[in-house]
């Protein structure tokens, strides 16, 4: 079960229930590559100050569900403010960072980029849409994103479970 820590800064509660590690498996696709299985662990931690941090790691699987080979990396910062909302500061070793605004209702989080920022060598990546939910005890999230000129659309999604 988890607790709440007694450190935790007050404009992290409504985002309190992220904290931990998290570890499971989703699925991709998009227009331009093929479906796929993978990997995913995901961790918040929290140091007392009024912000989450973040690191997400994905491995790819093969059909008997055995890792293949790393996949996406991305790390950053949760950042709760009054009313609800939800600043997400993210970074890709891949090229590019993200800035996410959003809403924070209960165990749900729904999050839109503000701003993509890409280097000269990065794949074309527009815009994004993301949603987390606790569903069954279980953080469920999906991610839609526009690239490589395809519209915004669905890309990943996974269910993972808390790792005690």
């Amino acid at each position: 079960m988890f607790e709440i820590p007694a450190d935790l800064a007050p404009e992290c509660a409504p985002v309190a229930w992220l904290i931990g590690s998290w570890a499971g498996e989703g699925v991709g696709g998009y227009p331009t590559i093929e479906d796929f299985r993978f990997a995913q662990e995901v961790t918040f931690g929290q140091n007392g100050k009024p912000f989450l941090s973040y690191l997400s790691r994905s491995w790819l699987l093969d059909a008997d569900g055995e890792r293949v080979r790393p996949l996406a990396t991305e790390s950053g910062f949760w950042r709760p403010l009054p009313n609800g909302l939800l600043e997400v500061l993210l970074s890709h070793p891949t090229g590019f960072s993200e800035i996410w605004e959003g809403t924070v209702d209960g165990p749900r989080i729904e999050l839109r980029t503000d701003l993509v920022a890409r280097t000269t060598t990065a794949k074309e990546y527009t815009s994004g849409h993301r949603l987390y939910g606790l569903v069954e005890s279980d953080l469920m999230w999906a991610f839609d994103m526009a690239a490589m000129g395809e519209p915004l659309q669905p890309h990943l999604s996974a269910r993972l479970a808390r790792v005690e």
